[in-house]
C-alpha cells in the first residue's frame, strides 16, 4: 500500500501550469513538515496536484498556509541538461484539507473537526487510544 498523510506549511506560493496538448492543470508546491520527535528538524516534501484540486490549491493557498494532504509517493528520473541522471520523489495529491489559521486569522473549525485537531493549534498533543476502539 502506498499512502501518505502530511500536515505542513507551504514554503512558497503554489505554481500552477497547464500541460501542453491536454490542458490538464498541474499544481506544484512544497510542504514544510516538522518531524514528530525532533521539532527543530523539518522535511521539505514536493507535492503535485492535478485538475480541479490543483486549481483550488493555486487559487486559495499561499506561502505559510497550513495544509493537510493525502496522496501517494511517486519516484521518477530524468537526464539533466548536463547529462547526469536525476531522481525525483513527489507526493501525488489525492485529497487535501485547509487547516489551521486562514489569512484573516480565523480558525477553520470544520476541517479541524475532520482531522480531530484542537482548534487552538496546539499540535503534538496526543489523545490516548482505548483498545476497545481498535477495528482489529
Amino acid at each position: 500500500m502506498n499512502k501518505v498523510i502530511l500536515i505542513g506549511r507551504l514554503t512558497k506560493d503554489p505554481e500552477l501550469r497547464y500541460a501542453a496538448g491536454s490542458g490538464t492543470a498541474v499544481c506544484r508546491f512544497t510542504l514544510a513538515v516538522s518531524r514528530q520527535f525532533k521539532k527543530d528538524e523539518t522535511d521539505f516534501i514536493n507535492c503535485i496536484a492535478f485538475n480541479k484540486q490543483g486549481e483550488a490549491i493555486a487559487q486559495y493557498v499561499t506561502k505559510g498556509r497550513q495544509l493537510a494532504v493525502t496522496g501517494s509517493i511517486r519516484t521518477g528520473s530524468y537526464d539533466g541538461q548536463d547529462g547526469i541522471k536525476r531522481y525525483t520523489t513527489d507526493v501525488i495529491v489525492e485529497s487535501f484539507e485547509f487547516i489551521g489559521n486562514s489569512n484573516n486569522g480565523s480558525v477553520n473549525s470544520q476541517n479541524n473537526d475532520y482531522w480531530n485537531m484542537p482548534t487552538d493549534n496546539e499540535f503534538g498533543v496526543e489523545e490516548p487510544i482505548d483498545d476497545g476502539d481498535m477495528p482489529f
